[in-house]
């Protein structure tokens, strides 16, 4: 009876007509009437509920037996969040009842469960319904669990929180790196395929497991494919100039001199104790010999003077104490000795910069459908007046026809935002409102982010389609990034069905507004497979949603996968992120998703060059959270 005969109201002996007006029957009364309200609601919710699942009925016969249970509930949760609870929960708050909060992993279960305690108050019989309840509160955690072994492997002994770490390019050709990540408490790779060769995914797998073999320990590969990444295109080389620049005190005072390695201009010779090597003639190149000092003008006009030391056949060292910039103009002068001629030569091999546009608060962009960008020009320097406004092209020049006017656009992790401003066949016309004091460089390979804009790109790139050959050999879960739409997911299946890898664990990637919108039907989609998990991927849903509702988005993307008894993989870096400190992810503030005893958690860890000690730091513990005062009712976004 789970204590319910204990709840039942005191009858009271004395004949109604005598206690009608005594202020303990009018109490009594009103609890009555608040107990009777509530059942009649809550009725009306627990039969949405089940009138919800009929009529996805063919949904949820596409899901993976496993998830049965699972997909049954994250449609009553659904339902529960689609109204506003506000009313209810003050109703059961007022009466020391269950609000129905924290009851994400099983609700019909905890709706019945308030329902029998309404009954018994009111001294109405109750019929046990859990025939109709995919999963109670033990049932739900034991899913749980299951579904994050299957996806994420079991974790380490005693700390439910597993850690993922994104592997630098540098564990391709160094077995020492995957064993030192691994004796630091990786448990999970992570391989992302937006950059480095399909060699080089093989070596960091192969990698992986043999370090994770030698030590007799098993480490699950995550490698993400790259997706319909919108990124700028290339922009025109600046000139070609050389900075030499030594380091500085806090006052300015030079105590480390900047050292210019040159060989032949003909020869291929590195300098590793060099900063910088430029090409110069082999005959001047022979004439140099230790203590010897170079003098010339920088590109600036500034005299200045560099000495020699180091020097052999094929190449020299010379230091300097100023900052110079050299150019492939840049003259080059060592004095004889006394009596004798200067020798002279020009630098060559000095390499053109990466083109950047200078962009400010109030200036004019133009994202293209191709060409090569360029910085704004003098009206006075062209005659053509798309060149006098600053142009960049965009890698997905699909996306130019799908933007419509007064929609915001976002560029290098939100570091430069901007609104279109006109929208033509061949370009669109930003108007830069965001960027530092001082303004901001805009580079190629840059992310570009479309909050506002209804987007239909391919879930699958060609080169995704081409990578998921490497992926179906070497990984265990496969990341699906900037998914949106349950179709992507299919796509990912039909691909994997192809080259025979059903088995393969699927993560969402939330990365984007409209995944985030349609999380549950994504999630029933991915269901379909044997194992499937959420990764919040907080660098692009930060600039999507704005850093000031991260928080909310986070809690609530957590609260569907705990609903669907889904394993959570948390992005510990938000990039840019203000007043964002290095592995301090927060659902609210001062608080951890580890802290959630609902749910199974794989923490990433960013790629740096403070892997190991952002491992050690990260928390493993899960301990239980503090019960909110009161939970947030209203219309519930997934609905």
């Amino acid at each position: 009876m789970c204590g319910f005969e204990n709840c039942r109201m005191p009858k009271s002996k004395t004949p109604p007509s005598r206690q009608a007006n005594t202020p303990q029957t009018d109490a009594a009364t009103a609890r009555t009437e608040v107990c009777l309200s509530l059942i009649a609601q809550l009725g009306t919710l627990r039969q949405s509920m089940l009138d919800r699942e009929a009529a996805m009925r063919d949904e949820l016969a596409q899901v993976c037996a496993a998830y049965g249970e699972s997909a049954r509930n994250l449609v009553h949760y659904l339902t529960l969040r689609s109204g506003d609870l506000r009313p209810i929960q003050e109703k059961l708050s007022w009466l020391g009842l269950s609000s129905l909060g924290r009851s994400e992993s099983h609700v019909l279960a905890n709706l019945d469960k308030v329902l029998g305690v309404l009954h018994r108050l009111t001294d109405q019989p109750w019929q046990d319904q859990s025939a109709d309840e995919p999963a109670g509160s033990v049932r739900s955690h034991q899913l749980l669990v299951d579904h994050a072994n299957q996806l994420l492997g079991k974790p380490p002994h005693g700390h439910p929180v597993r850690i993922m770490v994104t592997l630098p390019t540098e564990a391709a050709h160094d077995l020492g790196v995957a064993r030192e990540l691994i004796d630091a408490g990786m448990d999970i790779a992570r391989i992302n395929c937006a950059h480095g060769s399909p060699e080089e995914w093989k070596s960091m797998a192969t990698h992986v497991r043999q370090a994770a073999h030698a030590v007799g320990r098993k480490v699950r590969i995550l490698m993400d494919l790259g997706g319909p990444k919108i990124r700028t295109g290339e922009v025109a080389a600046r000139p070609a100039v050389l900075r030499l620049r030594p380091q500085r005190d806090e006052y300015g005072r030079a105590f480390s001199p900047a050292r210019l390695g040159m060989v032949a201009v003909d020869q291929n010779h590195d300098v590793p104790a060099a900063n910088a090597v430029i090409g110069v003639s082999r005959d001047w190149l022979g004439r140099l010999k230790v203590g010897a000092q170079i003098d010339f003008s920088d590109a600036r006009g500034a005299k200045r003077h560099m000495l020699v030391v180091q020097s052999d056949a094929q190449s020299a060292i010379a230091e300097i104490l100023q900052t110079a910039y050299i150019t492939p103009d840049t003259l080059l002068t060592i004095h004889g000795a006394e009596g004798k001629k200067k020798s002279s030569t020009i630098a060559c091999a000095i390499g053109q910069m990466p083109g950047v546009l200078h962009l400010h608060r109030g200036d004019v962009l133009r994202l293209t459908k191709g060409g090569l960008g360029q910085p704004a020009a003098a009206e006075e320097d062209s005659d053509d007046a798309f060149n006098t406004t600053a142009h960049i092209s965009c890698t997905l020049p699909q996306v130019i026809d799908q933007v419509h006017e007064g929609e915001r656009i976002w560029f290098d992790n939100g570091r430069i935002g901007g609104v279109v401003q006109r929208t033509c066949p061949q370009w669109l016309e930003v108007g830069i409102t965001q960027a530092r004091e001082g303004g901001e460089k805009l580079a190629a390979d840059k992310g570009i982010n479309l909050p506002d804009s209804t987007l239909d790109l391919p879930a699958l790139t060609d080169k995704d389609i081409a990578d998921l050959v490497t992926v179906a050999c070497e990984a265990d879960m496969v990341g699906l990034s900037f998914v949106h739409q349950p179709e992507d997911v299919h796509q990912l299946r039909d691909q994997l069905h192809r080259l025979g890898r059903d088995d393969i664990g699927i993560v969402l990637k939330i990365e984007t507004l409209q995944g985030f919108e349609n999380l549950p039907e994504l999630m029933l989609a991915a269901m379909a497979g044997t194992s499937a998990g959420v990764m919040i991927a907080r660098g692009d849903l930060a600039v999507e949603c704005g850093y000031e509702r991260l928080a909310e988005v986070q809690e609530e993307i957590l609260r569907c996968a705990e609903a669907a008894h889904m394993p959570v993989i948390w992005a510990t870096r938000t990039k840019n992120a203000p007043l964002c400190a290095r592995c301090t992810p927060g659902v609210a503030p001062g608080r951890h998703p580890g802290d959630r005893q609902g749910l199974q958690i794989a923490v990433q860890c960013p790629i740096s060059c403070f892997l190991k000690e952002s491992l050690h730091d990260t928390p493993r513990h899960a301990g239980p959270a503090p019960h909110p005062a009161q939970r947030r009712g209203g219309q519930e976004p997934f609905a």
